[in-house]
């Protein structure tokens, strides 16, 4: 209903047997006006999909019947599992159980392959009214704790597809064949120049080489290699299917979860050096100053010179004598790629593109795989100017596709809505900070008695309430279209470089923006701002690509030929153009399967740090106070890469009085309260607590949250 902008709400004895994440149809029964819009009520009439169809949890033998309580803490009950149906297949055929013999299960006794297990269960009768969902054990993943298993967890809670059936690792090894001869038709010829690929130490598959020359007349060219996936992996086949379903290989810390067999990714579609792999190939001149003059596509085939890492370039780009020496005959090339990487970076800047920049947490190992550090990611000069070259190529790729009219998937994101810009302004005042959109406030009611602190001067967050107070507005946003640019974001940050606040500001700027994704038409990229942006350049990871060089080769292979009429790509094709109403289909699956394998990365690198977290209870941290919510602060420590929850329970204990969350500041405040003075004598004159964003603090790791397995701190000092 295009009045609704919000959740329908759905209550308790509404919601049927649905559970969390399924895709329902629904009636609404309750349409309440609002301030801010028409809020719903509504009622679960039918389950299209299921999310769940199986659940991972831990198996316990009970006296009223065996359970298994599931590790995802929004199914609230446990799974009963009848009789007999605890048994996988492995099990019945060790212990020489019936399928109908629940009598013999209940002889075994406590199996101690079952007991305390981490199992998963298919669901036999979903949960209905309280009454709890019923299953049966298929797979036994070992015990909590055991090496890998939450790994094998996290890839059965997200329902991640993790095995390849027998039909397509033949089909991957049917069509994994040597570069022949035969391939060659039609291809350019590139294996004479010294291309290389440049990715991370752990990297196990090469879809992207690169070669930079000087022109004469100052300008420059890049070459672009991407793997040609699309010669290996045809349409509408056993092969295609699976790699659609899982939409994108998904990496966690201990392995990957590909979206092709090994055979494929790591092998004739992995651009190793010096062996001949086929490409398709972007091939782009730009002027002296990064202006792009002219591209040409083409297919291929290459020979790469060597395999470089970061670290590797990096090193002879900063004149490391071993580094330079060892790779002396590419050194005055990766010069060259420096150069104009900067020159790319620049012009992009001058179109309002924005860089955040921002750190992820890296986890480190000793040589047992026991953690033994998690430290902040730090991006290198060579980890840019790859960067670069994979957006340039992109870019001119969609730009291509778009002259001939040929629809593909482009990457796109939208501009950030009105009430996110808001809401982030409202935080940024905080620090004497504001994006500076124009009419951005439709309009702002004042509260009666309602008073605020004097704001902070730019630049200044300590300044913060140091004036007279201010009557309070609740402002809100207009209706009409935000007049919001890239700019507005990239001018904020360039104030902010170097700043102590940097770091928070530009988290909450991040927070504001929508979330990039996959769609038919081309919506432009607005954190890019560029008009038109598709992904080509990792079709061994994520299927979009794929679907674009496919796109791409047809163009190539009917150059004066417009778009179908009505595409229908044939079975085992290599080269075709889709409908709109495939690409439709293809933009909503690719963007959930991405948000899935992100959420799914996420969660492990979490439940990772909660480990870590857990042999360090008792330490000692000082971190930074980078989100504040109504139950505490999220603080992020600085001698190690770990944010956790400062519970207000914890600030109710330090301050020795009742705390609260205040709206308008974004902060929480301890209500009255006396603190003793510095000598212990006696109580100091009392005065208000308050903790805000970008306050510092002194922590010590108190617990581990079981549930969201997250570290919980307690604060040394009040001051």
């Amino acid at each position: 209903m295009p009045q609704l902008d919000r959740d329908v709400f759905i209550p308790r004895d509404a919601i049927g047997d649905a559970m969390h994440g399924d895709h329902v149809e629904i009636v609404l029964q309750r349409l309440t006006p609002g301030t801010d819009g028409q809020r719903a009520e509504g009622r679960i009439v039918r389950v299209l999909d299921r999310a769940h169809p199986s659940v991972v949890g831990l198996f316990r033998y009970g006296s009223r019947g065996n359970a298994v309580l599931p590790y995802d803490n929004r199914i609230q009950l446990q799974v009963e599992i009848p009789p007999g149906d605890e048994f996988t297949a492995a099990l019945k055929e060790k212990y020489g159980v019936d399928v109908k013999d629940s009598g013999r299960s209940r002889r075994l006794g406590r199996l101690e392959e079952l007991d305390g297990a981490v199992v998963n269960v298919e669901l036999l009768r979903f949960p209905k009214g309280g009454i709890a969902p019923v299953g049966r054990v298929v797979e036994i993943l070992g015990k909590p704790g055991d090496l890998g298993v939450d790994t094998e967890i996290i890839i059965r809670k997200h329902h991640l597809p993790h095995e390849f059936s027998a039909a397509v690792l033949r089909e991957a090894e049917q069509s994994a064949h040597p570069v022949h001869e035969s391939d060659l038709i039609g291809r350019e010829d590139f294996r004479q120049l010294p291309i290389v690929t440049i990715d991370g130490e752990t990297a196990r598959d090469f879809d992207d080489a690169v070669y930079v020359e000087r022109r004469v007349d100052g300008g420059w060219h890049l070459q672009v290699h991407i793997a040609d996936v699309a010669h290996y992996a045809r349409t509408a086949t056993a092969l295609d299917n699976e790699a659609r379903l899982r939409g994108t290989s998904v990496y966690f810390i201990d392995r990957a979860v590909p979206m092709l067999p090994e055979t494929l990714s790591n092998g004739i579609c992995s651009l190793n050096p010096r062996e001949d792999r086929l490409v398709m190939s972007c091939l782009m001149e730009f002027d002296a100053t990064g202006r792009m003059r002219d591209s040409k596509m083409a297919a291929g085939v290459i020979r790469s010179a060597e395999r470089m890492t970061y670290t590797n370039v990096n090193k002879v780009l900063e004149g490391d004598a071993e580094a330079s020496a060892r790779y002396a005959s590419l050194a005055h090339h990766f010069q060259d790629m420096k150069t104009l990487a900067l020159l790319l970076n620049a012009r992009r800047n001058e179109q309002g593109s924005i860089d955040f920049d921002l750190p992820e947490p890296v986890i480190q190992f000793d040589d047992e795989q026991k953690m033994t550090n998690i430290i902040r990611s730090e991006r290198n000069i060579a980890h840019r100017l790859i960067e670069e070259f994979m957006l340039a190529a992109n870019r001119a790729v969609a730009g291509y596709l778009l002259r001939r009219g040929l629809a593909t998937l482009h990457r796109v994101h939208e501009k950030p809505d009105a009430r996110k810009v808001l809401e982030f302004e409202e935080m940024a005042r905080a620090f004497g900070y504001t994006l500076g959109v124009e009419d951005l406030h439709r309009r702002e009611i004042a509260v009666k008695h309602g008073r605020v602190p004097a704001p902070a001067k730019a630049g200044r967050p300590d300044s913060y309430g140091h004036g007279r107070e201010r009557g309070m507005k609740v402002s809100l946003p207009g209706t009409e279209e935000l007049s919001i640019t890239p700019e507005h974001y990239q001018r904020l940050l360039k104030k902010l470089t170097g700043r102590p606040e940097e770091r928070i500001v530009s988290y909450l700027m991040l927070r504001s923006l929508k979330q990039a994704r996959y769609a038919q038409d081309p919506l432009g990229h607005f954190a890019l701002g560029f008009d038109e942006y598709a992904h080509f350049t990792s079709p061994i990871r994520r299927y979009p690509d794929l679907v674009v060089h496919r796109t791409l080769k047809w163009a190539l292979a009917h150059p004066r030929q417009g778009a179908p009429a009505d595409p229908h790509p044939a079975p085992n094709e290599e080269a075709v153009v889709y409908s709109h109403k495939q690409l439709e289909e293809l933009a909503t699956e690719t963007s959930d399967a991405e948000r899935r394998a992100a959420s799914a990365e996420r969660e492990l690198r979490d439940w990772k740090t909660a480990q870590f977290m857990e042999e360090h209870l008792g330490d000692e941290y000082e971190g930074l106070i980078i989100s504040v919510q109504k139950y505490g602060c999220f603080v992020e420590l600085f001698e190690i890469f770990v944010e956790g929850l400062l519970p207000i329970g914890a600030l109710e204990d330090a301050a020795g009085a009742r705390c609260m969350y205040r709206e308008h500041d974004h902060a929480i405040v301890a209500l009255g309260g006396t603190e003793r003075s510095r000598s212990g004598r006696g109580a100091a004159k009392s005065k208000q607590r308050r903790w805000g964003l970008g306050d510092s603090v002194k922590v010590r790791a108190e617990r581990i949250d079981p549930l969201r397995r997250r570290v919980e701190f307690a604060l040394l000092s009040a001051e």
